[in-house]
């Protein structure tokens, strides 16, 4: 390999919602995170291969991330302390900003976050950005909701949404009978 061969270290974690596979760069960066049953339009593998990585697995270079990914899942953590690494524009990246600072176990809606952002009336701005999240679960764009409540959107399908958020709710010893129910959405503190 040369001196400028990008390389992706790939590994995978169990989840209430089935297989997780992330990927992180020379840094131990977290770049790409998706769930397996998921329905993307393309792996990661198959990504990062195209934007010119080398895919290389070594447990030691992805413990970071890996055993972060397994104290969420056990409940035993809510935030994530990762370094992370995700490629988009600038108005993607302040949207993802954002995410990572609703609770865990809060909802919020796109309007929200466009608030927040200082740009209402761009909720479905932040939408498109939520979409193109390269790292769902540790950027928490599941946490994001529909104006009525309801649950939308989600790239690896609502089903990982619905898991992700009542595991949260376990979590926390909320009941939820359907999400609608749940406590309504805060601002944002900034």
């Amino acid at each position: 390999m040369t001196a400028e061969t990008r390389i992706a270290w790939m590994d995978t974690v169990a989840s209430p919602a089935g297989p997780v596979t992330f990927a992180v760069d020379e840094r131990g960066a977290l770049m790409r995170l998706s769930f397996d049953e998921g329905n993307y339009p393309d792996t990661i593998q198959n990504q990062l291969t195209r934007d010119g990585y080398v895919l290389q697995h070594n447990a030691a270079r992805t413990a970071g991330v890996r055993d972060q990914l397994h104290e969420y899942l056990s409940g035993m953590r809510q935030t994530f302390d990762l370094p992370l690494a995700p490629e988009g524009s600038d108005w993607q990246r302040s949207v993802w900003n954002a995410l990572q600072r609703i609770p865990f176990g809060a909802t919020y809606t796109y309007g929200q976050i466009a608030d927040l952002l200082g740009s209402p009336g761009s909720a479905r701005a932040v939408g498109r950005a939520n979409a193109t999240n390269p790292i769902p679960l540790v950027i928490p764009c599941h946490r994001v909701i529909g104006a009525d409540g309801s649950l939308t959107g989600f790239g690896g399908g609502l089903h990982i949404k619905t898991a992700l958020l009542a595991h949260e709710a376990r979590v926390l010893g909320i009941l939820v009978t359907s999400h609608s129910e749940s406590q309504p959405a805060l601002p944002l503190s900034v």
